[in-house]
């Protein structure tokens, strides 16, 4: 049986994606701080903001079993407001989670694998890393910080046999925008921030479905040779690669367009 440690599994694509892999014969741990058990998938407390927290869950996930195949680095949430007007701490918590909880669990994770001699390590990143959203400015900087994170750890560890890979996904309908941290401060100033965060949460409510995103991590996770970047959905495909043909001031012309 085929083994999945998967952190921030408790809902969204996360939720989608551990369910995914419980239903087609996968042992799932899935890693989270509000988690339970489900039909498949054994809940582990971890908090990706405490080093200890990650240690000791992927020391529970290993009583368990002796191998682990894929790994999926998914836990994280956004905030929005410019950036002018951003608390500081609040930008500091955003990559403490995002990025730095990623960190921490990969620091965490990579003895095992590297014992083993292999693995499958997947970070949930996002297109807003290759695409900066106004007003989300931290936390497209926190996923621009996970592709470099992974294109850089994939040259590290290849000699342990262990791929790396970055999952990119567009606008999907999860609870992550209700969960979104939205400050007000600012907006006087900036007249299109609250117009732009308002089409941005529209356009995530009616996005894909979060099972589209696990089918896809189903794919990264059972393909022979696993690519080093991926975007979720063909429309933000398509996006990418005009990003990399167009000129670049161009493309975040059109941004500021659609989101003004």
């Amino acid at each position: 049986m085929r083994t999945l440690v998967i952190t921030g599994g408790s809902s969204g694509i996360g939720k989608a994606t551990a369910s995914l892999f419980a239903e087609r014969g996968w042992r799932v741990f899935e890693l989270s701080r509000h988690g339970k058990n489900r039909e498949g998938i054994t809940h582990v407390d971890c908090d990706v903001c405490d080093s200890l927290s990650c240690e000791r869950a992927v020391d529970e996930v290993m009583k368990h079993t002796d191998k682990i195949d894929v790994v999926i680095s998914n836990a994280g949430f956004g905030i929005s407001g410019p950036v002018e007007f951003t608390d500081p701490a609040e930008a500091e918590h955003q990559m403490d989670v995002n990025f730095m909880g990623a960190v921490r669990f990969t620091q965490a994770i990579l003895p095992a694998l590297r014992r083993q001699h292999a693995g499958r390590l997947v970070y949930t990143s996002s297109v807003a890393a290759q695409l900066p959203v106004p007003y989300q400015a931290f936390y497209s900087a926190s996923k621009a910080a996970i592709n470099a994170l992974a294109l850089a750890l994939a040259n590290e560890v290849r000699d342990f046999g262990i791929t790396v890979s970055v999952m990119m996904p567009g606008d999907v309908s999860t609870g992550f925008t209700d969960a979104r941290q939205k400050s007000n401060a600012g907006e006087a100033v900036y007249r299109h921030a609250a117009q732009a965060v308002t089409a941005m949460e529209r356009d995530e409510r009616a996005g894909m479905a979060p099972e589209k995103m696990a089918r896809l991590f189903y794919r990264i996770a059972t393909c022979r040779s696993p690519r080093p970047q991926y975007v979720g959905g063909s429309l933000y495909r398509v996006l990418c690669l005009l990003d990399r043909l167009l000129p670049k001031r161009l493309v975040n012309w059109i941004e500021y367009q659609l989101y003004s």
